[in-house]
């Protein structure tokens, strides 16, 4: 089977990256990292990109006069890799409507909650605050809604007495890096598909998430 083409978003560190990178080359992923854009050019995921001869690109947004002008530059970019899945990771910008309507299907991130709950930041500490039992991670199609398109898939963990924010980042973390690639492959296979803002898994609506 061809591998389909991947561009992964960062802003960062790029850790999420790094395990789309290492899947490249293995059954566990039917998709390969064609391209790398940063909208900071100091992002360390940029430096993991060339590591692996991947094209690594910086399209820093405050040299745009507004962020549709930014996104419209973006896209150009995108497409010139032809991408059958275009992956947010640590892609810390608000997108357009018309970004969002152009990817729409193939456009997927990953959040450090277990959505709905808490969208937008700081999601560890407000689940500390909240006394939750569980915490998480999810991966959803990327709609005009902040933080709020269809969820795919989630991955938990219990929430211990002794666990801070920085604990509750490593381990969900840890959890992003199975959770995210193995969600990416159920559309690279063309197992999940969106219709209407309703997920499909094998042709049937996907009445539960699923979880890794």
């Amino acid at each position: 089977m061809l591998k389909k083409n991947i561009v992964v978003l960062i802003s960062g560190n790029g850790s999420n990256l790094q395990a789309f990178i290492d899947r490249s080359n293995s059954e566990s992923l039917q998709g390969e990292v064609v391209a790398v854009i940063s909208n900071k050019a100091n992002a360390y995921g940029l430096q993991r990109a060339a590591k692996k001869n991947i094209p690594a690109i910086t399209i820093e947004h405050e040299q745009f006069e507004s962020r549709d002008v930014f996104d419209t530059t973006l896209m150009l970019e995108i497409d010139k890799y032809s991408p059958d899945l275009v992956i947010l990771a640590g892609f810390m910008r608000i997108l357009t409507a018309s970004f969002v309507t152009h990817y729409r299907g193939r456009l997927l991130n990953i959040h450090p909650s277990l959505l709905p709950k808490y969208p937008g930041l700081h999601t560890h500490r407000r689940a500390l605050e909240f006394r939750d039992e569980h915490h998480g991670a999810s991966v959803h199609y990327v709609t005009e809604e902040l933080d709020g398109g269809p969820v795919i898939a989630q991955s938990k963990i219990q929430i211990e007495n002794n666990d801070t924010e920085l604990s509750l980042q490593k381990k969900v973390q840890k959890l992003e890096h199975t959770l995210y690639p193995a969600t990416a492959n159920l559309l690279l296979t063309d197992k999940i598909r969106i219709i209407k803002d309703i997920v499909y898994f094998e042709n049937e609506p996907l009445k539960e998430k699923l979880y890794f």
